[in-house]
Formats: C-alpha cells, structure tokens, sequence
C-alpha cells in the first residue's frame, strides 16, 4: 500500500486481519470516531474470532493504536498478535509509550525519506513578523513555545505570554517533518505537469491560454502521470500507469536490542523488491520459528473446504462422509452405485463381489444335512429296490414310493444348488428344482391320501371300488400335479430369461468400508415364494386329507403316518415364512434367506424320510420275520372289516386289551384286479 492509500486509511481508522500465505484478509474493522474503551475490547474479541490469524495491520491514529495495545493487555493476548503499522505508526514511541511489551514484535513501515537542508534553513527563520500570510502560524507559535500572544488567545494552559522573540530550533524542539520531501516533490509533480500541458497546448503563448483553460482535469492527470525529474532527495520522481509513485519504504520491528532497550530496528527494506532480514527479526514470547497466520489450517485430504461467508480466506473443514470423496478443495461427490470412496477419499474404487462360500458357516450346516439325506435316501431306495417284492415294499405303493424318494432327493440337491456360484447355469437349474423336489414330493403324497379318503368313503357305501386307484392312475394323477410346476416354470423362463446380478444395495451398509456387491441369480423374494407357492398348496391339500383320514385303522394304510409328516411340515414351514421376509432388510439377507430355504427343505425331506420309511426299512432289515405275507380274505370281507374296524375305533372300552386291529390281504384268486388293487391300497404295514 502506497502513501496515499495508507493516508486514506489512517483518516477512516481500520484494522485489517491477514491470513498470509498468498495474503487474504480474514477480517476487516473499523474503529468508531467517537470510541471509547468499550469499542476497543469488542475489537479485540472479533480478532480472536479468527484466532489463527495472528498479523493485524492497523491503520489508525497515535491514540488509537494505544487504545487497541490497551484492550490486547486486558484480554490477555500480549504476545498473541502480530502488529503491522502502517506509515502512521512509523518509528514513533508516542503509540507505544508505556504499552511497549504488547508492542514487542510490531512491524511498521515508514516511506524512505531525505531531510530537505533548505526547508530547515527557511522554516527555522520564519517569525510572527515574516510569516503573517500563514493565518495558523500564531495558532502555531503558542503550541510551540507554550505561550500565549494576545488575552483573546484560545490557549488556557498557560499564562506565559510570548515575547515574539521566540525562535524556532533554539526555543523549541525541532524535527522536520517525515512527509516534507513528498510535498515539495508533489508540488513540483504539478508544476512540470502545468509547464508541459502549457508548452503544447499554448506553444506561441506564455501563460495559460484559452485551450489550457477548458482543457479539463482529465487532460492535466494525463500530464501528471507523464512528468519525470529529479525530487528533493535527488531521486527520480514518475508514476506508473495507476497514477503510483515507485513505493520506497523501510521496514522497522520493535524489538529488545543488544543493550536490553526496546526500541526500533530497521529490518529490511522495499525499493521494487523487498529485501528483509530475517534473522535479524524477534518474534513475541521468544518464538524462534516465523509465526503463522492463517484464518483457517488447511484441511486434511479428504476433507472439503466450507467457506465461512463474509470471510474470504476463512473456512470450516468438513470431512466427506458416506459414499462421498474429495472432489476438490470446495465440494465432495458421491461415487457412482457400484463404487466406494478409496481410503483416503481422494477417489472411488470398486465395491468387492461377495457371494456365499462351501467354507462359509451359512453354508456348512446345510450342507452337511443334506448330504445325510441324500445318503439315508439312497439307502432306502437301494433297500426298497432289493427287496422289492416283499409285502411291505409292496403294501407302500412301489410306484409312488419312487416317485417320493425321487423328490425328496432333489430336495436335498437343491442345496448345493443354491449355493453353488452363480452363473446362467446354476440360475437355471435353481428355477426347475426349487420348487420341483416339494412339488414331486407332495404330489405324491396327495395322491395317496387322495386315494385313501376316496376308498374308506366309497367303503362306507358300497363293495365296489372307486375309480383311479391302480398304479397307472396314481402316477398319471402325480404326473399331471407336477406338469403343473414345470409349466410354471417353462413360462417363468420365456417372460425372464434367468441371469445373473450384482446387487450393491443388499449390503451398502452406512460404513462404505463394509459395503459389498453380492453376486446371485436375478431371483426376487416375490419369485422364490412363488415358485414354492404350488408345492406349498399341494402341501396344505394333502395336510387337510391326512386330517380326514386320520381315524382309519393304522394297519390299514399309511394315514397317520402321513398326517404326522404334514403336520410336521406344515410348523417347519411356518417358521420359515417369518424368517424369509423379517430378514428382507438385513446386511446378511443373502446369507439368511438361503440357509434358512435349504435348511426348512431339508427338514421337510427329512421328516417325510423319517416317519414314511424309516420304520419299513427297520422292519424289513432287522426284522424279515415280519415282512410275510398274511393270511388272505375275500373282497366282501375286505369291506366289512374296513368298516367295522373304522367303527371300532371310536370304541376303545370295547377292545380286547384296549386295542382292536384287523388285517387285510389279498384274494386267494392272484388274477382278481381289484382285490390286489385293495391290497395295494389299504393292505397293512
């Protein structure tokens, strides 16, 4: 800032709070007119509002500066601030005299000046007598000698009148004063700008001319800013196309010198370039680095910058949070779904691809059941096919036996199904036997319980049979119940060719560090409880005929046994319902859906194992004895005892023993079709 400029400043009062580094000013305030203590301290403390920014300039009278010094030592901030003072300050002691520990450290600035020898000689020789075309000399002369010149005199401090023989230098302390040298260069600035304009707008003439006369301001600023000569001091005197002279300054620091005084020491200097020493400098509080002063530190990577308004070089760091990174130094960006922001949040990188692993917990326990099942499976199947022709095998329904294993089978293979990578593939076989095993399974389970209520309800009626009880009827029936499934799942696949997907929002948990992409077949829940929706059906239906059987004599049929699977069927999938959807929003729903599926299908193959074969293939191994063929009746007899035996039932007391059991076998006669069909049908276990 020129002299100029900082004249301007010390007339409005102001205090400019820097934040260097590439300057910038945090704060800007003025000091009132009319202050008093209490403005001061409010200063003060709108400082410390930006309390890293240490340097202050102050442009600003004798006795503000003091009063600023003052508050700084009330609030105890002596040593905090770094004062800059403009030309006004200078290398005075009036601002500072009994404040100098809070002044320790002040920079100030004073314009490079010469003392004018000429201007001492005719200042020092002006008198009252001499000098009476200057009207505030007299005002002048009683300030100076401390003395009054006439009784009217304003000056009430004194008595002492003056003598007018007073002498300037002699009588009274005398110092040029700093500003001399640029007033007498400025004179002479305008009268080499007035010669100028006068030699070429009035070359024939002396003196002002017509055309010099309305030539107007802006001309003579022209020829202002063109003059060039030798100043007062012997330096040159020009100005840049701003209308600036070449700023000249040396720079002073208040500092303890090498006697312990305080006082002032030149520590550089400006002349187009600045030229400070460093080393020579003293910072408050026994500093040894160079204090900074900044607004605000700057923010750590991946941090942006929240600029504080009405401060231009102030801001508040604000981490980028969530899915966001560092964009740049101002704004944070969110990454696109599939990414996340990198460590240090300076960019985005991909979300790892998770899937569920044969090493995972979630997938051990399903596994390890159904590979017991499918080994207990094929152990029955392997013992009905070697012992086909024995009355238990026969009296189960060899055909629909198969046909059951075979579901359950895939029940149990639809878990390394669902576990297996998924690729087009896998996602295909997961629509045909997701729901195929259950269906096949209770399809034939329906169908014998079917076949049993119609038989014991025809019974009731009449010796002739009903219709669609031979084993080409029950797996044309069976057949036609699973076509059922298959259709499903053949238009499932012409609406939405099966694929794979990777869904980041199943896991995109708050804490990008913990987000994945899980990789499964693109399989919604809705689709899965559809796909299971017939076999479940199926399975209601054939739960609502265990009921209706459930008073036929047990060594009739295979009911009860059945009506025991069902029910228990019906609670595994029950709780499996609740579990399914209750986990939807869950971070581990992959996990959870997908064993809690293989688990419940295992347990409902597993049941149905269990309570319809396990006991034939205990019998039938450990003991053979019992798998003989009975001693055989008529068809009529057949009948009665079927419904006699149902009426015994509900009379306990009438029992021999409390219990009543009637055998049925088949006809003498092996070509009888339908009493081999009755004993196929309701022939004892």
């Amino acid at each position: 800032m020129h002299f100029a400029d900082a004249a301007a400043a010390v007339r409005a009062g102001s205090l400019s709070v820097l934040s260097v580094g590439g300057i910038c000013i945090a704060q800007s305030l003025k000091i009132p007119h009319d202050h008093k203590q209490a403005d001061f301290d409010k200063i003060i403390r709108q400082l410390l509002e930006t309390h890293n920014a240490r340097a202050v300039i102050i442009f600003a009278y004798d006795e503000d500066i003091r009063g600023i010094l003052n508050a700084s030592k009330r609030a105890d901030q002596v040593g905090h601030f770094l004062w800059i003072g403009s030309d006004s300050w200078g290398a005075k002691n009036s601002p500072i005299q009994g404040l100098e520990d809070a002044a320790i450290g002040a920079v100030t600035i004073l314009p490079k000046r010469a003392t004018v020898e000429a201007f001492d000689m005719y200042f020092t020789s002006r008198t009252l007598e001499n000098n009476r075309r200057n009207v505030w000399f007299a005002e002048f002369w009683e300030e100076n000698f401390n003395c009054k010149l006439m009784s009217s005199s304003k000056k009430e401090d004194t008595s002492r009148k003056c003598t007018g023989q007073e002498r300037i230098g002699t009588d009274s302390k005398y110092e040029q004063e700093g500003k001399v040298q640029f007033v007498i260069d400025a004179v002479y600035a305008m009268a080499h700008a007035l010669h100028n304009m006068q030699k070429d707008l009035c070359p024939d003439q002396s003196g002002v001319c017509g055309e010099m006369e309305h030539a107007g301001g802006k001309k003579l600023l022209k020829y202002i800013r063109s003059v060039s000569f030798n100043g007062s001091a012997g330096t040159s005197v020009t100005f840049n196309r701003n209308g600036d002279a070449p700023g000249r300054y040396d720079l002073f620091q208040y500092q303890m010198n090498i006697n312990n005084t305080l006082g002032y020491k030149v520590i550089g200097q400006w002349t187009e370039t600045l030229q400070l020493h460093i080393d020579e400098m003293q910072w408050p509080n026994g500093e040894m680095e160079i204090p900074s002063s900044v607004c605000s530190q700057p923010c750590k990577t991946g941090q942006r910058k929240k600029m504080v308004k009405g401060m231009p070089c102030c801001w508040l760091c604000e981490p980028c949070d969530g899915y966001q990174y560092q964009y740049d130094e101002t704004s944070c960006k969110l990454c696109t779904y599939n990414m996340r922001p990198n460590g240090n949040r300076t960019g985005c990188q991909p979300i790892p691809i998770v899937k569920l692993e044969w090493h995972s917990p979630w997938a051990v326990i399903p596994v390890f059941l159904a590979m017991l099942g499918i080994i207990a499976t094929i152990f029955v199947m392997a013992t009905f096919i070697r012992y086909n022709d024995t009355p238990i095998v026969r009296a189960s329904g060899r055909e629909l036996s198969y046909v059951l294993l075979t579901g359950i089978f895939l029940c149990y293979i639809i878990t390394f199904v669902m576990i297996a990578t998924p690729d087009i593939a896998v996602c295909s076989f997961r629509r045909i036997f997701l729901g195929l095993g259950m269906c096949i399974s209770y399809a034939a389970l329906l169908t014998k319980t079917n076949r049993i209520y119609r038989i014991f309800e025809e019974g009731k009626k009449s010796v002739s049979p009903p219709k669609l009880i031979s084993p080409t009827s029950q797996l044309a029936i069976t057949s036609s119940l699973i076509s059922v499934q298959l259709l499903g799942v053949l238009i499932w696949f012409g609406v939405d060719p099966p694929n794979t997907i990777i869904d980041y929002d199943e896991q995109k948990t708050i804490n990008p560090d913990k987000a994945r992409g899980v990789l499964k077949c693109d399989i919604t829940d809705l689709q899965i409880i559809c796909s299971l929706g017939y076999s479940i059906l199926l399975m209601v239906t054939c739960t609502v005929y265990a009921i209706k059987t459930r008073g036929v004599p047990e060594n009739f049929n295979e009911a009860k046994p059945i009506g025991f699977t069902m029910y228990t069927t019906c609670i595994v999938w029950l709780a499996f319902i609740p579990i399914f959807f209750g986990t939807a929003q869950s971070a581990e729903k992959l996990y959870i859906q997908t064993t809690t599926l293989t688990i419940s299908m295992n347990l409902s193959a597993s049941v149905a194992l269990g309570m319809l074969y396990m006991p034939k293939v205990y019998v039938i191994i450990f003991h053979p004895e019992l798998n003989v063929q009975k001693r055989k009746r008529s068809f009529k007899a057949v009948v009665t005892a079927a419904t006699m035996s149902s009426r015994l039932s509900h009379k306990p007391s009438d029992r021999p023993n409390g219990e009543a059991k009637t055998e049925l076998c088949e006809n003498v006669d092996p070509n009888s079709k339908l009493q081999k069909c009755l004993f196929r049908v309701i022939g004892g276990t």
